[in-house]
């Protein structure tokens, strides 16, 4: 049975075309991955199924749209909902006794019109939805959720004294309890565990509604989905594929192939045409025969030019220079006897060293919530030791890449966070489209990306600042595979020193690392892919 239909999609921001006689089908129970590059519409999507953003033209029909669950990248809580405990903020997931009113009103009314269909209509709707509260069987249900998701200790703590990451497991956790019959999941893997994301997994697969993810992490969406929703940015078109991410770039790359050879065959074509139309245009007016055939063919040309298909548009990387400016002493950065703790907690380390060489690439890993982002926090000298000591080398100078994204001004322009007196313009016009920024792109204020979108303009700011030692914190965080290889690109010919905190094995070798700091012990190894596995596994961001 159909669940969502959309016909003749059309929408743009100004002059930025996002969907453009876009349509799709998909039906009761699909799990899709909704795909594209950057900027392709994927969370407008979502905005479009709310009710949040409207089509310029065309039209998204739901089966039932009084019933949809959604998670957003980022979190916001209702205020109303802050003094709510977790339990609480939870069970309201499914509202029985507000369903229940609803449907005694509904009834009040059948008994005055007692032949309207569209009373029935709604009787029958809130029926069902009373029906899959399951009220029997809530509580259990619920026990179980939380008990997978790893949430029992939080059950009576209130709302308002969550971290962000504690508010957006529980979201899910809600969004999975509340059983509608579409479940909107953006991003919907950062903060789980392997455990817990397993859980997901099997939940969503006998998830009796529809589920649409948006997600860069392919493990899960080869997991979850048999459908692939793909946006298409240069075309601005929509395409339901059969299978999963994986099935998807298949037939995808096969369908490209195909595509680009059509468009090859057509350039052959209407390059003959015109070679013909230019030279019965320069033929002799006594020459009627080839003069009437190059305005027949001059026609034909009109409708060929108007069928040639258009080609994906191709990342091309442009030369950066991403030298340093100035040249550090051997050793840029030396830990000494370093030991921190937070208060009314154990330390993190005690009497920690090490010290980087000019020009090495040095990996920080170790299990969630151990401190590596607070080793950053040090070095760049956020926070403070209890004792030991982060000595600077001779002529060092610090570029710091942050998830919190402080660098950015969500005020200015993509364009104006990078402005630099080293690049002009036109340089730095070239510059973010390695960074997937084309265009009009450049124009957009920081404020109204993506998460993802804005992590690219911190890191190519990072980048252009052409420090020599530079500092990253879980870098591609938001990234899907394919933008994440293009941002490594960039990152790969840095020659500075370069020390980062990432479990992303991809990311991680195409950078070229050369050791690497196990902690919470302080080891120092060589590099090593099987080690970083087993943190990649063992550790929530799975990106």
């Amino acid at each position: 049975m159909e669940n969502m239909q959309a016909s003749d999609m059309n929408l743009a921001f100004g002059t930025e075309i996002i969907y453009q006689d876009a349509n799709f089908r998909c039906d009761v129970g699909d799990k899709v991955g909704i795909v594209g590059v950057n900027g392709a519409g994927k969370t407008t999507l979502f905005k479009v199924i709310l009710g949040e953003q409207k089509l310029d033209n065309g039209e998204l029909k739901l089966t039932n749209p009084a019933s949809i669950g959604y998670v957003p990248q980022e979190i916001k809580v209702d205020s109303s909902a802050d003094m709510l405990t977790v339990w609480d903020f939870l069970y309201t997931a499914r509202p029985f006794d507000a369903l229940q009113e609803q449907l005694a009103t509904e009834y009040e009314k059948l008994a005055k019109y007692p032949n309207s269909q569209v009373i029935m209509d709604r009787i029958n709707a809130l029926q069902d939805r009373i029906d899959a509260c399951d009220i029997a069987n809530a509580d259990n249900e619920l026990l179980k959720i939380v008990e997978k998701m790893q949430l029992g200790d939080l059950m009576d703590s209130k709302m308002s004294e969550l971290s962000g990451g504690q508010k957006s497991k529980v979201a899910f956790a809600r969004a999975l309890f509340e059983r509608a019959s579409l479940l909107l999941l953006d991003e919907p893997t950062n903060h789980l565990d392997v455990m817990t994301k397993d859980f997901v997994i099997n939940y969503l697969r006998s998830y009796d509604g529809t589920v649409f993810v948006i997600s860069h992490d392919q493990k899960f969406l080869d997991a979850v989905t048999n459908k692939t929703l793909f946006l298409n940015k240069t075309t601005h078109k929509t395409k339901v594929y059969k299978g999963n991410y994986t099935a998807f770039r298949r037939q995808y790359a096969a369908n490209l192939a195909a595509e680009d050879a059509k468009i090859t065959e057509q350039e052959r074509e209407i390059k003959r045409l015109q070679e013909f139309v230019t030279r019965a245009r320069n033929a002799k007016r006594s020459n009627t025969a080839l003069i009437g055939m190059g305005h027949q063919r001059e026609k034909v040309l009109a409708k060929r030019l108007e069928e040639l298909g258009t080609r994906e548009k191709e990342y091309q990387k442009v030369s950066i220079n991403v030298a340093p400016k100035s040249k550090s002493g051997t050793y840029p950065l030396e830990i000494q006897n370093l030991t921190f703790g937070y208060e009314n907690a154990p330390d993190l380390y005690v009497n920690l060293s090490f010290r980087l060489a000019r020009g090495e690439k040095f990996l920080v890993v170790g299990e969630n919530g151990i401190g590596k982002s607070t080793l950053l926090k040090l070095i760049v000298q956020q926070l403070q030791p209890k004792s030991g000591a982060v000595i600077y080398g001779h002529n060092t100078d610090i570029a710091y890449y942050a998830q919190e994204l402080e660098i950015l001004d969500e005020r200015r322009t993509i364009l104006e966070n990078v402005q630099t007196y080293d690049y002009t313009d036109t340089e730095l016009r070239g510059i973010l489209s390695n960074f997937l920024f084309f265009d009009d792109d450049i124009n957009k204020k920081v404020a109204v990306l993506s998460p993802g979108e804005k992590a690219r303009v911190a890191l190519c700011k990072i980048l252009l600042k052409r420090a020599n030692l530079v500092i990253l914190d879980e870098p591609t965080n938001h990234f899907d595979p394919d933008t994440q290889k293009i941002i490594g690109e960039n990152f790969k010919d840095y020659s500075g020193t370069l020390i980062m905190v990432s479990h992303n094995p991809d990311f991680v070798e195409q950078i070229g690392i050369n050791r690497m700091l196990v902690l919470p012990d302080g080891i120092i190894k060589n590099y090593s892919h099987e080690l970083l596995e087993y943190y990649y596994y063992l550790n929530s961001d799975l990106i």
